[in-house]
């Protein structure tokens, strides 16, 4: 050694060309058996008296039993002897009643392969068929699973798997496919830092944000929801384009005194779940807005109950205390969703990229496809096809774990004690 370069101590960090690198000795400590406090701080409490480095940790408790994996470097030779070290920890754990496993090895993990995914499921119940399908599905593509946690145990089971080795959109498609096979909800989407960063949420509102298709309300009051579903049939036939049946409805209300819209902002039922996701996403820095192709006599007032961000939706034309049957100012169709879409994400500060749009119908289509993440929620056929995933649960709240937010952390947060 040069007098240069003074001696380094045994703590020091290593060089690169240390033998502590990639094919240095390594042992990986494994033990399981019943949890209860300490026993993290015990094993390296034991394994400190040796010296070693520690390269890896997992813990996972499943149903009261513990599994911990510690990757640690071998004892320096000339010291104590790796089988002292096996020595001790085998009698620490069978001192606590737990086993223990020690393998020799060399380095640490292989290093994960490119295409890095989270692949969300959603089974309400999930099964053990479904989950192997799932697996086997990913194995197909060439993809390895990294990592298997549980977001959320009710009121659906959500599990989310890390994935490597392929590429995000071949890992989709191969698995909406398997999702329609086996009925259950899966959600893929890129890995990076960009999964939590700041965002914007858009929904649509009728039969996604609330249960009820408000123009149907309002024709209950005029008499006339006979009337209105046989427009909306149309409609669906492709017989009239939503502008034409948005007029032809409005038409069918002409004389309502306005009094009604109280009676109907007072009937509209919220989506099981509504709540919770917007008080959680609003706790995590989002901003949350709504597009309708229904009515701003309703959505501004949902705006004020929900503290919603934006709210965009056809205005219902009022002359002397009665409805005109007419709409006024520009028409929320399928194309004015995409751009309200993108007129919010400018107003929030938020990149495209980082937008997530949820609806449930053919004129949500283009917003869901605008968006960095389209949601389709209990969607018609081929919205489900054209999104980049769906959910088939009637819990809006279930959007959460698509962005990787566990139920205990929502519980958590509202004060709820988690068991």
């Amino acid at each position: 050694m040069s007098a240069s370069q003074p001696p380094r101590s045994p703590r020091s960090p290593e060089p690169p060309e240390s033998p502590r690198g990639t094919d240095a000795p390594t042992l990986l400590v494994k033990i399981f058996g019943k949890d209860r406090p300490g026993i993290t701080a015990g094993l390296f409490d034991t394994l400190a008296a040796y010296a070693v480095d520690v390269v890896d940790i997992e813990q996972v408790v499943t149903r009261g039993r513990i599994v911990l994996c510690a990757l640690v470097s071998s004892p320096e030779p000339g010291g104590t002897t790796e089988g002292d070290l096996r020595a001790t920890v085998h009698s620490w754990a069978e001192s606590l009643k737990l086993q223990a496993e020690i393998i020799s090895g060399t380095g640490d993990n292989r290093p994960r392969g490119y295409g890095r995914s989270h692949v969300t499921v959603l089974g309400h119940p999930l099964t053990a068929e479904s989950t192997a399908a799932i697996a086997a599905r990913i194995t197909s593509t060439g993809g390895n699973i990294d990592r298997i946690f549980r977001l959320a145990k009710y009121p659906v089971t959500a599990v989310e798997f890390a994935v490597s080795g392929t590429a995000t959109e071949e890992l989709r498609t191969a698995l909406a496919t398997e999702s329609a096979d086996i009925g259950v909800d899966i959600a893929v989407m890129s890995a990076g830092l960009s999964r939590r960063a700041q965002r914007l949420v858009v929904m649509d509102v009728d039969s996604t944000l609330i249960q009820d298709e408000v123009i149907e309300l309002f024709a209950a009051h005029a008499g006339c929801e006979d009337e209105v579903a046989a427009v909306t049939e149309q409609a669906m036939r492709g017989e009239l384009d939503f502008e034409q049946s948005l007029h032809a409805r409005v038409r069918l209300l002409a004389g309502l005194d306005v009094s009604v819209v109280d009676k109907v902002r007072s009937e509209v039922r919220l989506t099981p779940g509504a709540r919770t996701l917007i008080r959680t996403l609003k706790r995590l820095g989002y901003q949350v807005g709504v597009v309708s192709g229904g009515f701003t006599q309703v959505t501004d007032d949902l705006k004020e109950r929900l503290g919603l961000d934006f709210a965009s939706a056809n205005t219902l034309e009022v002359v002397d205390g009665k409805l005109t049957g007419r709409v006024v100012g520009d028409i929320v169709d399928r194309a004015g969703k995409a751009r309200l879409l993108r007129s919010f994400a400018e107003q929030a500060g938020v990149p495209l990229a980082q937008t997530v749009a949820i609806g449930d119908g053919a004129n949500d289509l283009d917003m869901l496809n605008t968006a960095g993440l389209g949601v389709a929620f209990n969607a018609k056929p081929v919205v489900r096809q054209a999104a980049h995933t769906a959910v088939n649960v009637p819990f809006l709240d279930t959007v959460l774990y698509l962005l990787g937010i566990t139920r205990e952390e929502v519980e958590t947060a509202d004060g709820v004690v988690v068991d």
